[in-house]
C-alpha cells in the first residue's frame, strides 16, 4: 500500500505545472552545439518538485543532468537523439534527449582540465547505473514537498533535502551526479579545512586538508557556484556581437497644437 501511494505522490510531484520565467530559454539546437561529454546541465523545471527544491535550495535550479552524447548511449540500445543521463523520480535513472529540456530555463556548467580517461570513468558510472529505481514505498520522503514553501529555517533547509531513506532524495537531488564525480575525484564543493604542520623547518606552516562531502547533501544549484566548473553560456560561444542586435527604433513623438 505504501509503495502505491508512493508512486501516487510522486507522479503527483513531478506533474507539470505553469510558470513564468523573465529569461528566454536557449534552442535546443544552440545547446548542442556548445556541450560537451561530461558538461552538466542544470535545469529550472516546471513541476511542483521544482518549486519546493527550489525554495529549499534557494537557486532557481531544481534538476540537473549529465551530458554523455549519444554514442555511448546508442551502444546500450537507447534512442539515437538520447544524450543525457538523469535521475527521475518515477522513472529512476534514465536516458532522454534534448527535447525534455525544450522550452526551460537552463545553464551548463562544465568540469575544467578534466582528464580523457576520468571523463570516459565518469560517464561510464552514470552509464551502469541506467534502469536503477527508486524505493518509494517512503511516503514521508515525500510528503515533504506537498507544501511548495515550507517554513523551515534557512540553514535546515539542505539537511531537510537529505531527510528520511535515501532513496527518493537520491532521485530529487543532484547525489547521482555527485556519485560520479566524486568517483574520479573530482570536486564540487568540498569541505577544506588547515592543520599545523609540525616541522622545525616550517615553524606556522599549515597544510589544507580536503574533504569531500556526503552525496546527499548536494543540490543542482551546487555546480553552478563550484569554483571548478565553468559556466558557458551559448550565446557567447556561438559569437556574440552587440552592434548587431535589431533594437527596436522609438517612434518619434508628434507634438500637435491646439
Amino acid at each position: 500500500m505504501l509503495k502505491r501511494v508512493g508512486q501516487w505522490l510522486a507522479r503527483y510531484l513531478t506533474r507539470p505545472i505553469h510558470f513564468h520565467t523573465l529569461t528566454p530559454p536557449t534552442p535546443p539546437e544552440r545547446l548542442l552545439a556548445v556541450l560537451q561529454p561530461g558538461d552538466v546541465l542544470l535545469v529550472e523545471g516546471n513541476n511542483r518538485i521544482s518549486t519546493a527544491i527550489k525554495y529549499l535550495t534557494q537557486s532557481t535550479w531544481s534538476h540537473a543532468a549529465l551530458f554523455v552524447g549519444s554514442e555511448p548511449l546508442q551502444a546500450r540500445g537507447k534512442p539515437h537523439d538520447h544524450c543525457f543521463i538523469e535521475a527521475d523520480l518515477v522513472e529512476g535513472v534514465r536516458s532522454v534527449g534534448i527535447t525534455q529540456y525544450a522550452g526551460l530555463n537552463t545553464r551548463i556548467c562544465r568540469p575544467v582540465g578534466l582528464r580523457p580517461e576520468d571523463r570516459e570513468n565518469l560517464i561510464r558510472f552514470a552509464l551502469d547505473r541506467l534502469g536503477n529505481q527508486y524505493d518509494l514505498r517512503n511516503v514521508v520522503d515525500l510528503a515533504r514537498y506537498l507544501l511548495p514553501t515550507p517554513p523551515v529555517p534557512t540553514n535546515w533547509r539542505r539537511r531537510m533535502l537529505a531527510l528520511g531513506s535515501g532513496d527518493p532524495t537520491r532521485a530529487i537531488c543532484s547525489t547521482l551526479l555527485a556519485q560520479a564525480f566524486q568517483a574520479i575525484g573530482y570536486p564540487i564543493l568540498p569541505l577544506i579545512t588547515t592543520e599545523p604542520i609540525h616541522s622545525p623547518e616550517c615553524l606556522g606552516c599549515q597544510r589544507e586538508i580536503w574533504q569531500m562531502r556526503h552525496h546527499s547533501l548536494f543540490v543542482p544549484r551546487d555546480f553552478d557556484l563550484s569554483p571548478y566548473f565553468a559556466v558557458i553560456k551559448p550565446t557567447l560561444e556561438s559569437g556574440f556581437d552587440y552592434k548587431k542586435i535589431p533594437w527596436q527604433t522609438p517612434e518619434p513623438k508628434i507634438l500637435t497644437t491646439r
